[in-house]
């Protein structure tokens, strides 16, 4: 991956959908949990799926564990694969107990860190990736079905690649800088959701003119309009499908 390109791709971006201040949570731990409530669906099911738990329990690991499992489960419907989800949910709150909280899981380097999330059943490298970024800070780049599509399109990816390989050239390419690296894969999602979505709308696409993939349109001067300031996020990919 080539720096200078990548800068050029969330540059565009950047200028065609803002600032998307991506994660939404009120709190780290909130982060993890919606972490694993939006694999395999859209944001606003996950928000509903919140706020039904938090209108009968504190959003904390100990009072998610003293929920009754049924219970749980029902509070995350709108989530889908709910009985999977609440399982895999007090998987991470008992964990997250273990280990000292945030503050004990904080103390741990980067690949410790990863290693640990990665050993809760459940959780796959991009929903790690995801925690890694959004409730640590820590210099990660998320991969998912965006990342894939967008940047196969744009000639910069063969396709094929690891997700671990795909992750690497980020991080390599753009230095650990957390803020954009939140930042870049927000405008991924927006980018993925809005745009170049499986049947693309090149017309309307900001990276047309760099695109190898992008289709004939009338005016090169089309960007995107901006109602990813909702701040909504798709589905995340499917390698950790219930």
């Amino acid at each position: 991956m080539d720096a200078e390109t990548l800068r050029a791709v969330y540059a565009r971006l950047l200028d065609a959908f803002g600032e998307q201040d991506w994660w939404p949570a009120q709190t780290a731990f909130e982060v993890m949990i919606g972490a694993i409530l939006t694999q395999n669906t859209a944001w606003t099911n996950v928000e509903r799926a919140l706020e039904r738990l938090r209108s009968r329990i504190p959003l904390d690991a100990e009072s998610i564990l003293a929920l009754d499992p049924p219970e749980l489960a029902d509070a995350l419907r709108p989530s889908g694969y709910f009985n999977v989800k609440s399982q895999r949910v007090r998987g991470l709150c008992e964990a997250y107990l273990q280990a000292g909280g945030h503050r004990g899981l904080d103390a741990l380097t980067t690949p410790e860190l990863r290693a640990r999330l990665l050993a809760i059943k459940g959780i796959g490298p991009e929903t790690a990736d995801d925690i890694l970024l959004y409730a640590f800070d820590r210099p990660v780049f998320v991969v998912d079905a965006y990342t894939r599509r967008i940047f196969e399109r744009l000639g910069l990816l063969a396709g094929g690649e690891t997700y671990e390989g795909i992750r690497r050239a980020f991080e390599q390419a753009l230095g650990p800088d957390v803020p954009m690296l939140k930042e870049y894969h927000g405008l991924i999602v927006s980018q993925g959701k809005e745009v170049c979505r499986t049947r693309p709308a090149c017309e309307r696409c900001a990276l047309r003119r760099t695109c190898a993939a992008a289709a004939a349109s009338p005016s090169d001067s089309s960007t995107p309009s901006r109602p990813s300031q909702q701040r909504r996020r798709g589905t995340t990919a499917s390698e950790e499908t219930p």
